[in-house]
């Protein structure tokens, strides 16, 4: 329960920040998320399971609204508050105004910092004996085939100067220009090489910003990070999940983050080819090896390396005489994810196999590691062997995973699995992949039970009036005690904007559609206003746009220039006192704000279905039909119902915008679904012809 102290607390930052904050005026949905946060975290719905999931679009304040109401309880409770989100625009946002804003004014004494992966980090060690041009460092690094440009080594001896003194802090992030890749894989900290038990690495940035860690009372992190601490466990990377307040913005990607994070794809030949490598690999680091502990695993390692390369090329033999059936993308899915008796047992070989070199080649790494701390081996020696094994312990793990699922039963989680043939000039290849349908259960398991209070917060997360589709996708269904909240829009919907849906000649899913909105889209723009166009495919966008550019319209086109210099030349447009007119698809309309006179009428072409054409999609769609369900009402609809919110959202940013929407999709008056999507959609002033 929320302590009066507390209570106060929180009141008191609240004025203090209404006070400092221009135009303020009291919200009543931002008042009443803030409660409910604190509420929630306090304990007083559910004792030991607080959890809140709060759809909050544009305006309400969201991001105030989880400081108020989850910083003050962190504080208090002596808890971790850990930010994560899905885009580095949030997370830019959160660190350069909104908690530097909040720190200065809610009279709340606390520090924050943003937590990176390691590999935006340079390694010290990488980085001088590339500057002073080791041959051993430069020949045993698998990443630099060729020898650095005359530019690449300009920028690399940049890089060493301007850290040496002090000018920049080691981390990709802060260097004003781009560091070319060929550069950055030279330098760039690796959990294997750069470790900070080793005296030549503990001071090495990635290293100290960790220290740091422990000091910070907030840590803004993105959802790939989160994932990566929960495979470890939780605790390794960022605070014990049970000492944890997380707010999880961005949310609605949270699912299929997971979902991507846990799967695994491997080559046949490609893999053949590496497992060749290590076998010489394994040679050379013996020759360097001195402790005890190691003696004989290198034969360990070539044998088990040898056994998973035989079983590997029987298994290329069986997929070159199979008689698979392959689709137009050279794909084969297997039904229900079940992989044929034949190839379980050779997967059961090899997962094996893979499993002892794992085995095997980690304790020659830990060995050199030992001997490095013991002054037996020098570092510049090890440094560039501890990476290369460090990237074959990397690949083997990933081969194990992928090699242990395909010889597992198709028993609890569904599993999506599938073969891709990839032809290349002179042979050709498989990729073979796995991927969970479901994850749910993972995210319930090791985030939602384990950690101390959550809050989950986004713009579109209900579907279809109800959050039943994302709990289910997030591991939320039937939980105990976790609230679910829609935030009260501050926009005066019906005065604010108008959506009208016009007689169209011809239907969506009519082969001529495409041709129709080339010749009706021009009486929905506006040649003198802020016009956005989106449409459901590239395909039906590229189509359109030629034939508009037939008749002489100028068209800003996604794809055709990068994000930021479209949006660059649209603002530009606008500024000047002309009209703007902007293509784009689905991808172009998340995280899009184009306020005031940026966006003054927008139209979409037809509701954005996504077609269930990737192994994924259509094993998830065969897992739903397996159970007696519908997929197409289970997952497509609620799917483009969010898709639609999301893309009506970007007319009104603030409470003084106005404009028109058009959808020239009659599905939404017609059918049933479309009812019901209309339904979901903000009160807008409606014109239907």
């Amino acid at each position: 329960m929320l302590s009066d102290s507390l209570k106060k607390t929180i009141r008191q930052a609240h004025t203090n920040i209404a006070e400092q904050l221009e135009g303020f005026r009291p919200r009543a949905g931002q008042n009443y998320l803030v409660a409910e946060i604190a509420k929630t975290l306090g304990g007083d719905y559910h004792k030991s399971q607080r959890i809140c999931v709060i759809e909050a679009g544009t305006g309400t304040g969201k991001s105030l609204a989880y400081c108020l109401g989850a910083l003050p309880m962190a504080l208090a409770k002596k808890k971790k508050l850990v930010i994560s989100t899905a885009t580095v625009a949030l997370q830019e946002q959160l660190l350069n105004k909104e908690l530097p804003f909040f720190k200065e004014h809610s009279g709340l004494d606390f520090k924050f910092d943003l937590v990176k992966g390691r590999q935006r980090y340079i390694c010290v060690q990488k980085l001088l004996a590339a500057v002073s041009g080791e041959e051993t460092q430069l020949s045993l690094m698998p990443t630099t085939s060729s020898p650095l440009s005359a530019m690449e080594q300009r920028c690399l001896q940049e890089l060493a100067k301007a850290y040496q003194e002090k000018r920049w802090q080691g981390d990709r992030d802060s260097w004003a220009d781009t560091i070319p890749d060929k550069v950055w894989n030279l330098i760039a900290c690796d959990k294997h090489a750069c470790q900070r038990q080793m005296k030549s690495h503990n001071l090495c940035p990635f290293h100290l910003a960790r220290q740091k860690i422990a000091q910070m009372d907030v840590l803004v992190i993105n959802h790939a990070l989160l994932l990566a601490d929960l495979e470890l466990g939780g605790g390794t990377i960022l605070s014990d999940p049970e000492d944890t307040f997380y707010v999880i913005d961005e949310a609605h990607h949270l699912p299929h983050i997971t979902r991507d994070f846990s799967s695994a794809a491997a080559t046949i030949k490609g893999t053949i080819e590496w497992l060749d490598k290590l076998l010489k690999f394994s040679g050379k680091m013996a020759n360097v090896v001195v402790s005890q502990k190691a003696i004989g695993q290198n034969f360990k390692l070539n044998d088990a390396a040898n056994d998973a390369g035989k079983v590997l090329r029987q298994v290329r033999d069986m997929l070159d005489q199979s008689d698979y059936s392959y689709n137009d993308d050279d794909t084969h899915r297997f039904l229900h994810g079940e992989v044929p008796e034949q190839l379980k047992a050779r997967a059961k070989d090899i997962a094996d196999a893979t499993q002892d070199a794992l085995r095997a080649l980690s304790k020659m790494h830990d060995a050199l590691t030992l001997d490095v701390n013991d002054g037996d081996v020098q570092g510049f020696l090890a440094d560039p062997i501890l990476a290369e094994s460090g990237q074959y312990i990397n690949r083997l793990e990933q081969l194990n995973k992928l090699w242990f699922s395909y010889a597992t039963k198709g028993e609890g989680t569904p599993h999506a699995r599938w073969i891709k043939r990839l032809d290349y000039k002179h042979h050709h290849d498989y990729l073979l992949c796995d991927c969970p349908i479901e994850v749910g259960f993972y995210l319930k398991d090791n985030l939602w039970r384990e950690c101390a209070g959550a809050v989950l917060c986004s713009a579109t997360l209900s579907a279809m009036g109800n959050f039943d589709h994302f709990a289910r996708e997030s591991g939320l269904s039937n939980e105990p005690g976790v609230k679910y909240i829609k935030a009260d829009s501050p926009f005066d919907y019906a005065k604010q904007a108008q959506l009208h849906i016009p007689q169209t000649k011809t239907e969506p899913t009519d082969k001529a559609f495409s041709d129709y909105l080339a010749e009706a889209l021009p009486d929905y723009l506006d040649k003198k206003k802020a016009n956005l166009v989106l449409f459901a495919s590239y395909w039906q966008m590229d189509h359109v746009v030629a034939k508009l550019r037939k008749q002489n319209w100028q068209i800003l086109v996604q794809g055709e220039l990068s994000r930021e210099e479209l949006l660059k030349r649209h603002r530009a447009a606008i500024d000047l006192g002309a009209g703007s007119i902007l293509f784009g698809t689905q991808s172009l309309s998340e995280g899009l704000d184009l306020p005031g006179k940026y966006l003054e009428n927008l139209v979409i072409t037809k509701i954005p279905f996504a077609v269930p054409t990737s192994p994924v999609e259509e094993a998830q769609a065969e897992f739903i039909q397996s159970k007696g369900g519908n997929p197409f009402l289970s997952i497509t609809v609620p799917d483009a119902a969010k898709k639609l919110v999301q893309s009506c959202g970007r007319l009104l940013r603030k409470e003084t915008d106005s404009g028109r929407i058009t959808i020239l999709d009659r599905r939404l008056v017609t059918k049933r679904y479309g009812k019901a999507m209309l339904d979901t959609l903000p009160p807008f002033a409606k014109q239907i012809d």
